[in-house]
């Protein structure tokens, strides 16, 4: 399995040319921040993305987040539990007791899913996201053209991408780095307000930024 620090290089080397290419193509001009975002993205959880959503406590997001995280690991995995169990670094006891809720969806991950359908949903998904986000600088004529070929971009991504898969310590890190890095944004990075809004205490705010090198 390719390392983090290979993937960023991949990304920096290979990938983030294709992203520029294709912004040129299809709107007619390169946008950095957007390109940058969806880089960074790609460079963070390839895989596995995740929106931090703030509007929730900070331990029930996490716990949701806990749980999309197997979700997708299992469809990765067309519903192995031993191939997930692995992957995330865990004990297969753990993902019967995470999985069990979602029992059906297992058996349709087996049948239905391929790999490649996952990887490219993932690419496409952070693509439409990350363009959602700058609909208010592209015109709506060049966004729509945008959309209307996100399939080819995510092939050409594809290409390129080697596989990084989290384990769920580090899925996990990554969730609470994003969470509590948007959550200080909209409370202007001040800590006691931010502690209060997410529903943690001042210090353990405070423990969790330093450790997270937030």
């Amino acid at each position: 399995m390719p390392e983090k620090t290979d993937l960023e290089r991949v990304v920096n080397e290979k990938i983030k040319p294709i992203i520029d290419s294709s912004m040129q193509k299809f709107l007619g001009i390169t946008i950095k921040e957007l390109s940058a975002d969806i880089s960074d993205k790609l460079k963070r959880t390839p895989l596995i993305d995740f929106k931090a959503d703030t509007s929730m406590p900070f331990k029930k997001a996490k716990k949701l987040f806990k749980r999309e995280y197997i979700k997708k690991l299992l469809q990765l995995k067309q519903g192995g539990i031993s191939d997930v169990a692995k992957t995330a670094d865990i004990d297969r006891r753990t993902i019967h007791r995470l999985a069990k809720s979602i029992k059906k969806d297992i058996e349709r991950f087996r049948k239905e899913f391929k790999p490649e359908y996952f990887k490219e949903t993932a690419v496409k998904s952070i693509i439409e996201e990350t363009l959602g986000t700058f609909k208010d600088t592209i015109t709506p004529k060049k966004l729509e053209k945008a959309y209307k070929n996100i399939e080819a971009i995510s092939k050409d991504i594809l290409k390129e991408l080697p596989t990084v898969q989290l384990n769920l310590k580090q899925a996990l890190e990554e969730f609470e780095k994003e969470y509590l890095k948007k959550a200080l944004k909209e409370n202007l990075n001040n800590i006691s307000k931010t502690a209060k809004a997410v529903g943690l205490r001042a210090e353990t705010l405070f423990r969790k930024m330093r450790k997270l090198g937030i």
